[in-house]
Formats: C-alpha cells, sequence, structure tokens
C-alpha cells in the first residue's frame, strides 16, 4: 500500500519526480559544491600569491608556470586508480582521505623556499585531488538519471566559478590584511587558511553524505524506489533488458576495461575534446591577473574585482545553457555554440587591443560558453557508458583531458613571452573551435546499439541531438 505522501507524488507525475530530485540537490550539492570551491582555490590560489611571493622568493614566471602545470602531471597519474577506488570504497571514505591529503599539502606551500619544493607541493596537490572531481561525477550519476545530469554537473562544476568570482577579492583581503601577521606573509596566510579549510570539510562530508539513494535515511522508501526506477532505465537503455535466461558475465578487468575504452574512436576524441577544453581554460585562469594588469587594473583589489565578472557571468551561462540543454533533451548543439561564444568572446579581447572595458567584455562573453561546455561535455560521456564502464571512462577521459592542464600555463607563459595578450588569446581561439570539432567528431563515431558499447538507446539518442 502507498502512503498518502506516496499516492500523491505518483499523481503528480512529472512534478513529483522534480521535487524528489531537488530534494536530493538540496541534501548533495552545497556541501559537494563547497568542497569543489576549495579545491579551486587551492589550485588556482598561486597565481594571486605569486603577486606578493617575489619579495620573499626569487621565482620566475616560468617557476609558476611549471609550478601550475606540475599540478596536473600528479592529477593525470592518479585520476583513474583513484576513481576506481571510490567505486570500491565508496565516496565518504574517499572524500575523507583526499581532502584531508590534499589540505595539509595546500597548507605547506606556504613554507616553500625553493623552486624543487614548489614543484613537489603542487604535485602532491594533484596527486591527492585527482579523485575529486571524477570521483564526485561518479557518485551523482548514482544519484541522477541521464536526463537531469546535465543541470546537476552545472550546479556542482558552477561552485569553481563562484571561487573564482570570490577568489580575487578573498585573495587579495588576505594578501593585504594578514600580511607580517604572526611573523608570515600574506600569501603564507592565504595558502595556509584555504589549506586547512580542506582538511575540515573532508570530516564535514564524512558525516553528511550518504553512499546511494537506498542508504539515505532522509528519503522515503518510495522515492528511493523511484529514483531506483529511473536510473535502471537508464541501464537498460545502455546495456539492453536483463535476460532472466543468461548467465551473468564476469566483470572485466580494470586493464582489458581500459584497453577496451582506449580502442573507442568516440571515447578518445571526447577525451581530445576535454584535453583541449581543459588546457584553454586553466590557461586562461592562471594568467588573467596578468592579463589584466596588462589591460590597465591597478590596485590587488580592483584586479580581483574585475577578476570576478567573468566568473561571474560563467556562473550564470553554465547553468542557464545546461538547464536548456536538459530541457530539450539536446547536447551537441548547446556544446558547439558554447565554443563559438567563448571563439567570439576572445576575439572581441583581441579586437579590443589592450583598452580595458572591452577587454573585459570580451573575456566575459567567452566566459558565458567556456563554462557550461565542460558540464555539457560530461554529460555527454556519462550518456554513452554504462554503470560496469562509467568509473573508468569518467576517469580515463578526465585524466587524459588534464594533460592539457599540464601544457595549458605553459603555452600561456610562452605566447605572453613571444608575443602578446593578443597572442595567448588568439591561441585560446584556436583551441577552443578544435574542441568543438573533436566532439562533432566523437558523437559521429558513437557507436549505436549493438556496437562496442552494448546500445546507447535514449541516451544516445539525446547525445546526439
Amino acid at each position: 500500500m502507498m502512503s498518502h505522501g506516496a499516492r500523491i507524488l505518483h499523481l503528480r507525475g512529472a512534478a513529483g519526480m522534480d521535487a524528489i530530485y531537488r530534494k536530493v540537490s538540496w541534501r548533495l550539492l552545497p556541501l559537494l559544491m563547497l568542497c569543489y570551491a576549495v579545491a579551486f582555490l587551492d589550485r588556482v590560489n598561486v597565481s594571486y600569491a605569486k603577486l606578493q611571493m617575489g619579495a620573499s622568493l626569487d621565482f620566475s614566471e616560468h617557476v609558476y608556470a611549471l609550478g601550475a602545470g606540475v599540478f596536473f602531471i600528479g592529477y593525470f597519474l592518479c585520476a583513474l586508480p583513484g576513481n576506481l577506488l571510490i567505486e570500491k570504497i565508496g565516496a565518504r571514505k574517499t572524500l575523507l582521505r583526499i581532502m584531508l591529503c590534499w589540505g595539509f599539502s595546500a597548507a605547506a606551500g606556504a613554507f616553500v623556499r625553493e623552486p624543487l619544493e614548489f614543484y613537489i607541493i603542487r604535485f602532491l596537490l594533484g596527486v591527492f585531488e585527482a579523485a575529486f572531481f571524477p570521483g564526485v561525477i561518479l557518485y551523482l550519476t548514482w544519484w541522477y538519471p541521464a536526463a537531469r545530469r546535465a543541470r546537476a554537473f552545472a550546479l556542482f562544476s558552477s561552485a569553481a566559478l563562484l571561487a573564482g568570482v570570490g577568489a580575487g577579492p578573498l585573495c587579495a583581503a588576505t594578501l593585504a590584511t594578514m600580511h607580517d601577521v604572526g611573523g608570515l606573509s600574506g600569501w603564507q596566510w592565504m595558502l595556509l587558511l584555504q589549506g586547512f579549510a580542506a582538511a575540515l570539510l573532508g570530516v564535514g562530508a564524512w558525516f553528511h553524505l550518504d553512499e546511494k539513494p537506498e542508504d539515505a535515511s532522509w528519503l522515503s522508501s518510495f522515492e528511493q524506489q523511484m529514483i531506483g526506477q529511473d536510473l535502471e532505465r537508464d541501464e537498460e537503455a545502455l546495456s539492453g533488458p536483463a535476460d532472466e535466461e543468461d548467465e551473468p558475465q564476469p566483470a572485466p578487468s580494470a586493464p582489458a576495461l581500459i584497453w577496451s575504452l582506449l580502442r573507442e574512436p568516440a571515447i578518445m576524441l571526447l577525451a581530445a575534446a576535454n584535453l583541449l577544453l581543459i588546457g584553454a581554460s586553466y590557461d586562461l585562469v592562471s594568467w588573467s591577473p596578468s592579463l589584466l594588469q596588462r589591460w590597465g587594473a591597478g590596485s590587488h583589489l580592483q584586479l580581483g574585482v574585475l577578476a570576478a565578472i567573468p566568473n561571474l557571468a560563467g556562473v550564470v551561462g553554465m547553468i542557464a545553457i545546461c538547464y536548456d540543454s536538459d530541457r530539450r533533451r539536446e547536447r551537441r548543439g548547446h556544446f558547439v555554440a558554447c565554443m563559438v561564444l567563448a571563439a567570439g568572446g576572445l576575439a572581441l579581447a583581441i579586437a579590443a587591443d589592450k583598452e580595458l572595458a572591452w577587454s573585459l567584455a570580451g573575456l566575459t562573453l567567452a566566459s558565458l560558453g567556456i563554462a557550461a561546455a565542460s558540464p555539457l561535455l560530461t554529460a555527454i560521456l556519462t550518456e554513452l557508458l554504462n554503470r560496469g564502464r562509467a568509473a573508468t571512462g569518467i576517469a580515463l577521459v578526465g585524466s587524459l583531458g588534464l594533460i592539457g592542464g599540464a601544457l595549458g600555463p605553459l603555452l600561456g607563459e610562452r605566447m605572453l613571452r613571444w608575443g602578446d595578450s593578443a597572442a595567448m588569446l588568439a591561441s585560446l581561439v584556436v583551441l577552443y573551435l578544435a574542441a568543438g570539432v573533436c566532439l562533432l567528431a566523437a558523437l559521429r563515431l558513437a557507436p549505436r546499439r549493438g556496437g562496442p558499447s552494448a546500445g546507447h538507446g535514449e541516451t544516445d539518442k539525446m547525445a546526439r541531438r
């Protein structure tokens, strides 16, 4: 017998399911977003710290660029094993472990004195943070069906942009107000405080999160059942309905699964698109403060406020575009539109010829598309992977893509040294357009039902649209 509340929910249909997933989102996403915001700060705060570190450390621009890139080498090496581990031991244990480790590593960066120490700290930060983003993406696929994932991924990913909005003012304020407090420089306090915040949030995630819907005491049994049915329909669309007469097949080993994914052209093209997207985006993130200074930004405070504007636009664009993608059940056209926005905005910044207002307007326009592209690509990827391949596929595409994160800041440093901001922005226009081409090719080659991925049904059709 259904309870009275369950009968009302059943009669409401789609509106009732919306209410269930809103409940899930309010429970899971705020904490996960806060964790990601701190992860983003720990990743990019060196671009603000270097504005003051020069007074105490004799580091060149090349040292900072190489340190930013080394982070992604550690990330690349550990993202795949970390994501396989989260499937085995669960999200709560993994988040506790990695956030404690990356928090203390980030805080230790306050005491570096030599370039080698700086490189080691950045490498360890990448190692410990590697499983976080792909792990959370995998975790969200345990709670949201394919048709609702783009907006969930967008809300989660928007935390990085919201952190970007606050990063400038927050870092600038810490640099200014904490300088020489307790004998430490402002940049040292910034790294210490933001690192310890990650460790505290890891403990909070351990107590607050549940592994899967069936473990959540805050969901009724009916709500758990409805979510389970949605997820099961997705799995049947990807793998086909289970036949009771078929004997269960043993799960392939991790190396065999990785090799099968590496041989799928569609997956590798998605990885290439991700590499281009991440490389261009982290190039832009790493050098935005320097670009704004070249365009005429003055004090640290003005720099922080101006840097917040494109990030705020990115939050709006990400949520609006991904919500529209879920509503229309269309991915391809939305992603291509994002790449066109990115290229067009950066072209405007180039044409502005270092005039601050117009250059900032171009960067803001580009941010609308750049921000929404990543959750759209992630949604497309998860729609092409069944449950048995999801952990490996998400981490594989993510880790290969992060090679771009290692190379992007170095590319930006070379372009700024070789030419000026226009040369750097022109290279980013090429990278974003190439990412769009790779994604179109990937969807064209994505196997249909009965292909190597054992079919994709409605989710494959949605990704192709």
